[in-house]
Order: C-alpha cells, then structure tokens, then sequence
C-alpha cells in the first residue's frame, strides 16, 4: 500500500505538471514600454480555429481541417502598404521589383513542363499579370487566362501598363509586388510579413467561429468589402462603389482597427503553400506562433513553390472565387506578380525593443 500511495503521488505530480504545460502563456496586452509604430495597431493574442468553421458553405477542402492554435500578441498595419510608402521605400534604395527586371530564360524554364520551347525574345520581356474583361459571357470559369493577360511594361509604377501610372493613386494599395520585394520592403521597415495564422487571426477581427470578419451575414457584403458585383468577369454593377482597385480605408475597420482584410488586393503571408500542411498541423494539436509548412507543395503546380495568400481581392465572387473570407487562402508563386495582390507588415514587440 506504501508503494502504491507513493507511486500514485508520483503519478499526480508527473501528469499534473504535463497538464499545466499543456497551456502554453499567451502575450494578450500590449507590453509597458512598447510604443505602438505609426501605421498600425496592436493585435492582442489569443486562441482560435484555424481553418473553415462548421458553418461555412463556401470552405474548400484545402481550408481543412481547422486545427487549434494561438497566436502571441503583435502589431499589424491598419492598411495595406500604398504606392506612397513603396515609393519612399525604392527612392531610398533603388530597389527595382521583379516585375521590372530583365527575363532570364534559363531560371524560367526551371518552372515550365520539361521541354516547352523558348519564347521569342520580344516576348521574353519585364511585366505582369493585368486583368482584362471578356467582351461575352465564358461557357465556364476555370480557365483563368480568359480573363489575365501578360502586360509587358506592367509594374508596380505602371499597373495598368505602359501609359498608365500611380499619380493620384498615392494611397491606393501598391500591386504587381512579388514576394521578394514583399519580403524587402518589410525589412527595410523594420517589420515582417505576417504568418497565415497571424493574419487570420488580424482578419477574424475576435469573431472566432464567424464565416466572415464581421460575422455571418453574407448579405452585407457590399458594404463591408472590395469584391466583384454582377457577373464575373464580364459584369461589374459597382453596387460596392468599384470595378477595380479601391483606395486604402474606403470599407470599414474590423474591430481590431484593421481595414480591407477582406477583399480588394489579396496579401502575402509568410507560410509555404502545401497540401498537407492543415492535415499534419491538426494531428499535433495545439500549436503556438505555427510558422507553417516546412517547404512547399502543390500536387497541381509541384515544380514551382509557392506561398500563401489571403483575404480575396476586387475580383472575387461568390460564383468563382469566394475569397473575402478569413479562412479562405491561395497560393501564388514567389516571382509572380499581378494586379491584384498586395501586402501588409507586422512587427513582434521584440523587433521594437
């Protein structure tokens, strides 16, 4: 009896204190001393489903399963970066973005199916993606090059491409921007591209079991986002205001302060676009500041990594790209650019100290 108590106490302690351990600290109020940087606004921490909720009729399977996580407190910009704040940023380096660098065709065909035959010359040249409206109806839509166009000369200073610019769009969010020149900016900044936990907690606005960053009403969309209305793509009723790009701050904040996590440009993350990544993070449990996968993958796309993006963009609807929602995500390849994908920084209070 002796041995048994004393085996028992042993058990009590060993398992008592594995419990404890089970819930890790979470950083919830900004800390003391920390000064909150122009532009953006403190994210207290906390746990969420990462992933679909139950109730979503639009999830994907690669939104699933949702899986626990928490996320540390951080600070996130209140927009997304505008041609303003890029343009300081290349002033101040002569960083020039991918979109505008000279093709090389050997790294290029490193992505291509084995053996496609090099372009000609004239159209091995620096641009991007544009959108371009069908002039008729598509008998469907899963073919996107009805609707993208390789634009030569499209860049971040030309987004519409050669004869157009940013003037006057000083505070529109700065698009054609490759991951690279995402990741550049940021740490010229002093800041980082936020992980997809991050960010979709950031959008979630603290509606935890929500569909939407607002909450389930589906209904209110136009007034909450930047999204295509009518029939996509050959009709826009601009019911929400705009057939394209919206200026920053032009839809209200979610109740973090944050504006346009939905719709409008999506954003770049920092995680590693794979299949697998949901299925394995919900076999290990609860997971603290995940960082995502490993590496990369994509069974459709397996010779080209990519990385995640969120929140949806001017051209989602609800018929194709239902987007606008903060468990939604895509994946973009790291040198592809177009006219509809941004980004936003964060910055951890350690970064500040």
């Amino acid at each position: 009896m002796k041995y048994l108590w004393c085996f028992s106490l042993f058990a009590l302690i060993i398992f008592g204190c594995k419990e404890q351990e089970a819930e890790p600290s979470i950083l919830v109020e900004q800390p003391e001393g920390i000064i909150t940087p122009e532009g953006m606004v403190w994210i207290p921490g906390g746990k969420f489903m990462q992933g679909a909720v139950k109730n979503d009729p639009m999830a994907l399977d690669h939104e699933k399963p949702a899986h626990p996580v928490i996320v540390d407190g951080f600070f996130m910009d209140i927009t997304e970066v505008t041609n303003r704040q890029f343009q300081k940023f290349v002033k101040e380096t002569g960083y020039v973005t991918v979109a505008e660098r000279e093709l090389d065709w050997e790294e290029l065909k490193k992505q291509l199916p084995r053996g496609t035959p090099k372009p000609h010359d004239s159209l091995l040249q620096p641009g991007s993606l544009v959108f371009k409206k069908p002039g008729q109806k598509l008998p469907n839509l899963y073919d996107f090059s009805q609707w993208w166009e390789w634009k030569i000369g499209a860049n971040w200073k030309h987004p519409g491409g050669p004869g157009t610019s940013i003037e006057g769009k000083e505070n529109y969010p700065v698009v054609h921007i490759a991951f690279e020149d995402a990741a550049a900016y940021a740490s010229w900044a002093g800041r980082r591209l936020p992980t997809e936990a991050e960010w979709e907690y950031a959008a979630k606005g603290g509606a935890k079991n929500a569909i939407f960053g607002w909450g389930d009403d589906a209904e209110v969309l136009e007034e909450k986002a930047n999204t295509w209305t009518g029939e996509f793509p050959t009709e826009n009723t601009l019911a929400d205001g705009f057939e394209r790009l919206a200026p920053i701050k032009s839809f209200p904040p979610n109740t973090f302060g944050l504006y346009e996590m939905a719709g409008n440009v999506w954003e770049y993350t920092s995680d590693w676009y794979n299949t697998n990544y949901y299925k394995e993070a919900a076999e290990k449990g609860m997971q603290k500041n995940p960082e995502g996968a490993k590496n990369a993958f994509n069974p459709h796309n397996p010779q080209v990594p990519e990385k995640v993006i969120k929140g949806g963009s001017f051209l989602c609807h609800v018929s194709y790209c239902a987007s606008f929602r903060p468990s939604a995500r895509m994946q973009n390849s790291l040198d592809s650019s177009h006219e509809h994908l941004g980004f936003r920084t964060v910055a951890t209070p350690e970064m500040l100290k």
